[in-house]
């Protein structure tokens, strides 16, 4: 194998560990997540580009909901006067529920998890406070079979019939760590016992997203002692997508996230760190998923890092 990518592979994917921190890694108890530096990127598609559109925040979950929420994010733009803009994720296996007020709708969602290319058009001024739940999260937290609103976003009332009036209230809000507030009272009152399922789910969908090594589903059922069918029953339940989904996913996240940090020298070296039979696999792959070859998504992340990086610093600096 080439070593001109090894190296880089490998540093990028550590430091985006690292980043992450030790209180992203999940336990059975109610310790909150820690909230990822806001240059984790990854799953945004072309991160330089989207971020002239619209602004990110994030915020921490709190000891009563962290075993099932990962954190709260808001987006907001303002783009009077100018084209609307696709923003584009390559989602997380993860419910959002969100509260959203703009120019095409408002109101209280609940997002499944969505299996291709999530594109949501942003235009005049809007803004969506989200609550992003730890993959299975939500089918523990509400017990429900998350995979029957895959790819679809449902309004929260008909999900949880109990949060009537609770999206006028979080959109009422001032500030996001009132809306985090509100959200917390709401979901701190509801009883749950505790799920051996769940707690396996978090280690084995953990286990996928850190361990670049583990790039098969014989893998995850041979080091988990988890026969396949099972483990397709329990992400179905509890994730709302297949476990094969979910290691093509984490995969294809790495891919596009170090070739947006330009941080590729050679695809056929990234292909095989990534679990690919060759180069030509993962570049259909990659190309299926975002919509433009690897190379020609590395050139566009360039060219939107190099415009923002103009703008930032004086010419000749």
């Amino acid at each position: 194998m080439p070593t001109t990518l090894v190296d880089p592979v490998t540093r990028v994917l550590e430091e985006s560990d690292i980043v992450r921190g030790s209180a992203d890694r999940v336990s059975a108890g109610p310790e909150p997540a820690a909230v990822p530096a806001l240059d984790n990127v990854k799953g945004i598609l072309h991160p330089d580009e989207q971020a002239r559109h619209r602004s990110l925040a994030r915020l921490s979950a709190g000891p009563e909901i962290g075993r099932f929420v990962e954190w709260y994010w808001s987006v907001r733009w303002d783009l009077r006067g100018r084209p609307p803009y696709h923003a584009e994720v390559l989602s997380y296996p993860c419910v959002n529920v969100t509260f959203e007020r703009t120019a095409t709708r408002t109101g209280g969602f609940v997002n499944g998890v969505s299996t291709t290319k999530y594109i949501r058009e942003l235009s005049e001024v809007g803004e969506t406070f989200g609550v992003r739940f730890r993959a299975g999260g939500f089918g523990a937290f509400t017990g429900l079979d998350v995979g029957s609103f895959r790819d679809a976003a449902v309004p929260l009332t008909e999900v949880l019939p109990a949060a009537e009036g609770l999206t006028e209230r979080v959109l009422a809000a001032s500030s996001d760590q009132q809306r985090r507030t509100i959200v917390e009272d709401f979901f701190a009152g509801r009883q749950f016992a505790e799920d051996p399922n769940y707690r396996l789910v978090l280690r084995i969908v953990e286990a996928m997203e850190r361990d670049h090594e583990l790039t098969r589903v014989d893998q995850v059922t041979e080091r988990f002692d988890v026969p396949i069918r099972t483990l397709q029953r329990m992400f179905r339940r509890y994730v709302g997508a297949g476990p094969k989904w979910v290691l093509r996913r984490y995969r294809l996240q790495d891919g596009a996230d170090l070739l947006a940090r330009g941080h590729v020298d050679d695809l056929a070296a990234l292909a095989a760190k990534l679990g690919y039979f060759d180069q030509a696999h993962f570049s259909r792959e990659f190309a299926a998923e975002v919509g433009m070859a690897p190379l020609e998504y590395a050139k566009n992340s360039l060219r939107s890092r190099n415009e923002v990086t103009s703008k930032v610093l004086p010419s000749g600096k």
